[in-house]
C-alpha cells in the first residue's frame, strides 16, 4: 500500500487495517490448464485495450476483476477451484502488474474501463454473469451495476466500500478528501524508484500475512505503470457511490475480513452503515484475514464465494 501521508487507521475496527486501494498489489495471470481456455486477449484490441481477458472452464459465466495494481493472478486459486463448474473471465486491467497500459496511458481510467466491461459482456453475449470484484474491482462492479443494470445477475464484492474516503474519517466527503488524494497521486508519480519501493513494501506487509505473498504483491506493484496506478488511486478516492446505492438493485454479497485483534462488531457495523441504503445486500465475514482474503484464507474464501454464487 502506498504510504503518501496515509491516515492512521488504528483507531478502531476497519480503520485498523489498510484498504487495498492505496495498497499495491498482485502480478501476471498464470496460464490456465482447464479445457476451453485461451490466452489473455486484449479488449477491444491491443492499441485501445482497457484490459485483457483470460477465459477458462465451462458453465455459468463469472467475471473476476482484481483490485488496484493487481493482476488477475490474484484469482488463480479461486479459478482452479471453480473452473469445473463455471466459465471464468479473469480481467487484467491495463497498466497494472506488467499489463500494457493501452488506452489507460492518458486520461480517466475507471469509468472508461467500466464501459469496456459492459462492451465485453455484450460482445461476448454473456447472459447476466456474476461479477466478482476485489477492492477497486468491487467499486468497478458497483459502477457497472449502476450504469448498466441489465449486464449482471449478481455482484460479489470483496472488501470494498462504496466510498473508500471513509478510511480518513467516517464523515469524509469527496471535497474533504480530494486535496490529500491529489497530493498522494502526485507523490506516487514523482517518487524515486527506491523510495516508491520502500513505501510499497511497508504497505504490502499490512495487506496479506504470508511473506511470500507480500513479496509477490511488491513485485506486481513495481511492475505497474506508475501513471495508471496513481490516477486509478485518485479516482478511487474521489468516487462516492453512497448516494447511488438505493438505485442499485442488483443482488450483492459483500465478503469482508476481520484481522486478528480487530473488533469484529465495529468492523461489521462500519460496513453495514456504509451500505445501509443498498437493497438486496448480504454480508459475509471471514475471520483471521487481512485485505487479500483469497490469499490469506483461500479455502474459506472459496467456500464463501461458492455460497454467494448459489
Amino acid at each position: 500500500m502506498s504510504e503518501f501521508n496515509c491516515p492512521d487507521r488504528r483507531r478502531s475496527g476497519i480503520f485498523n487495517r489498510p484498504m487495498a486501494l492505496i495498497a499495491i498489489i498482485v502480478g501476471i495471470i498464470a496460464a490456465l490448464t482447464a479445457n476451453h481456455s485461451r490466452a489473455a486477449t486484449p479488449f477491444p484490441d491491443a492499441a485501445s485495450a482497457r484490459f485483457s481477458v483470460t477465459v477458462s472452464g465451462q458453465g455459468p459465466d463469472i467475471i473476476l476483476i482484481p483490485g488496484l495494481a493487481s493482476s488477475g493472478a490474484v484469482w488463480d486459486d479461486t479459478v482452479m477451484h471453480l473452473k469445473g463448474h463455471y466459465r471464468l473471465h479473469v480481467l487484467n486491467l491495463a497498466g497494472f502488474a506488467g499489463e500494457p497500459a493501452g488506452a489507460n496511458t492518458d486520461g480517466e481510467i475507471l469509468a472508461p474501463s467500466v464501459e469496456a466491461i459492459d462492451a465485453y459482456i455484450k460482445a461476448s453475449h454473456l447472459q447476466k454473469p456474476v461479477v466478482v470484484g476485489h477492492s477497486l474491482g468491487g467499486l468497478m462492479a458497483l459502477m457497472l451495476a449502476k450504469a448498466h443494470p441489465e449486464d449482471t445477475g449478481k455482484l460479489v464484492i470483496v472488501d470494498t466500500l462504496p466510498y473508500v474516503g471513509v478510511i480518513f474519517s467516517p464523515t469524509a466527503t469527496v471535497d474533504m478528501v480530494r486535496p490529500q488524494a491529489a497530493a498522494m497521486r502526485d507523490g506516487m508519480v514523482a517518487a524515486p524508484a527506491d523510495a516508491f519501493r520502500a513505501q510499497q513494501a511497508a504497505g504490502t506487509a499490512r495487506l496479506v500475512t504470508d511473506p511470500d505473498n507480500q513479496a509477490k504483491l511488491l513485485d506486481w506493484s513495481m511492475t505497474s505503470d506508475r501513471r495508471v496506478l496513481a490516477e486509478s488511486f485518485y479516482e478511487d478516492m474521489t468516487i462516492d457511490l453512497r448516494p447511488d446505492l438505493a438505485a442499485i438493485n442488483t443482488p450483492t454479497v459483500l465478503i469482508y475480513p476481520v484481522a486478528a485483534g480487530e473488533d469484529a462488531t465495529t468492523t461489521e457495523a462500519t460496513y453495514q452503515a456504509n451500505y445501509a441504503t443498498k437493497p438486496n445486500m448480504t454480508f459475509h465475514r471471514i475471520d483471521n484475514s487481512r485485505h487479500f482474503i483469497m490469499l490469506d484464507q483461500p479455502a474459506v474464501f472459496q467456500s464463501a464465494l461458492e455460497s454467494a454464487l448459489k
